[in-house]
């Protein structure tokens, strides 16, 4: 996973779209001199996460993101580039958040073909329940989210990265994710993947899982 060409490779995916941005231009600068040494930090495991920014938007309600720096957001993808494909195959097909070819559009499809069906051609009133978990990134539980990644992987040096970003910022104590990381967003699905089962389960009826949204029919 960190091997030279996999370290390049991270970076020229992060990028994209990117490369007018202030601190991107300036890493790459001097970008082989700190490729190299990020590649050297991960191999002799002397990495160390950095200090996030933070700021506000609305999207529409309020949030606090936390923008890592551009050395720690090349790890970020990765890792995400490396770990994604071995927990990609385990999630039900109706989860739709930060996935290729998912989607809040794709969700919405989906929505409506499930609604079709169950209101027989809209011929009988049928309902949705739309859920949100409270503060949902700020609630992770960092020992949670170790074991569920551990389950898929065994090599220890992966591992300690991990445990690296998962603890890189907190919200409580052992608690958070910061909502900004790419990785956060693949740690969100490998996190509610063990809820999505157990609601299809338990309702036997569809779940959907959207970005920021869980939609139970």
């Amino acid at each position: 996973m960190v091997s030279v060409e996999s370290v390049f490779a991270a970076w020229f995916k992060f990028r994209r779209g990117k490369r007018s941005r202030s601190d991107v231009m300036e890493f790459e600068r001097h970008l082989e001199e700190n490729l190299f040494a990020l590649h050297e930090d991960l191999v002799t495991g002397r990495y160390q996460h950095g200090a996030y920014v933070p700021f506000q938007i609305c999207d529409p309600k309020q949030r606090q993101i936390h923008k890592a720096a551009v050395r720690d957001r090349v790890v970020h993808q990765l890792v995400v580039s490396s770990i994604e494909p071995l927990f990609e195959r385990q999630f039900i097909y109706d989860s739709f958040s930060c996935r290729k070819k998912k989607g809040t559009h794709a969700a919405f499809s989906r929505l409506q073909s499930f609604l079709s069906k169950a209101s027989r051609n809209n011929t009988r009133t049928v309902y949705a329940l739309k859920c949100d978990i409270r503060q949902f990134f700020a609630s992770v539980d960092h020992d949670i989210l170790y074991e569920l990644l551990r389950k898929r992987i065994d090599d220890p040096a992966t591992l300690e990265l991990l445990k690296t970003i998962i603890t890189s910022l907190s919200s409580a104590p052992c608690k958070g994710i910061p909502l900004g990381n790419l990785t956060s967003q693949l740690f969100a699905n490998v996190y509610l993947h063990e809820f999505d089962w157990l609601c299809n389960i338990n309702c036997g009826r569809p779940i959907m899982h959207a970005i920021a949204t869980t939609l139970l029919l």
